[in-house]
């Protein structure tokens, strides 16, 4: 379910489906990394600006799903303007700072992005620039990213599938707006 805020900047409607805190796995392989699973919780808040607030944290995962060590974090903030275009500027715990530009897709919470800027600190690795997409499927959010060196093209490099992590707030909040008139035994309700 996508709620929309009532203090949500109003430029930022179309981007409410990103709002919250997600947690899920997915996969890393790129050449010269070890390719792994990950695990990643990811949030994206805002304090009424016309911006959101994006944070991200990813792990490596053993083969019984438990954390192994730190994979990568990254921050940013997120905004679209009035035709659907979107920009990020992300910060990364490497060492890169890029600036992202895409477009949200017509009539779907999907947007693709590609880097426009790259800065890189002389401890970061190689890294060229990248893209991204992001989509909201069946209450998930699931993105994929690419990434190129000078060495390697362009290519998947992550991929995963998050999940809304759900607050008793959230729980208390949406049982206080059920109908008075539910029926007792649960079963009545899907007839």
């Amino acid at each position: 379910m996508i709620e929309i805020p009532s203090d949500l900047h109003k430029d930022l409607v179309p981007l409410a489906f990103l709002l919250g805190n997600w947690t899920g796995a997915g996969v890393h392989d790129f050449p010269g990394d070890e390719k792994c699973n990950f695990g990643q919780e990811v949030s994206f808040t805002h304090d009424g600006r016309d911006f959101l607030e994006y944070h991200s944290h990813t792990w490596v995962l053993d083969s019984e799903g438990n954390k192994v060590r730190a994979l990568e974090s990254e921050s940013g903030f997120w905004r679209i303007d009035q035709n659907r275009k979107v920009e990020v500027v992300m910060v990364r715990d490497d060492g890169v700072v890029e600036i992202w530009y895409g477009e949200m897709a017509d009539k779907k919470p999907q947007i693709d992005l590609v880097t426009d800027a790259v800065a890189r600190t002389a401890a970061s690795g190689p890294y060229s620039g990248g893209k991204r997409l992001y989509g909201y499927v069946k209450s998930d959010l699931m993105w994929v990213g690419e990434k190129q060196t000078p060495e390697v093209p362009l290519r998947p490099y992550m991929s995963a599938q998050l999940k809304k992590v759900v607050s008793p707030e959230d729980v208390e909040r949406w049982a206080k707006a059920l109908p008075d008139d539910m029926p007792d035994d649960g079963i009545a309700f899907f007839k």
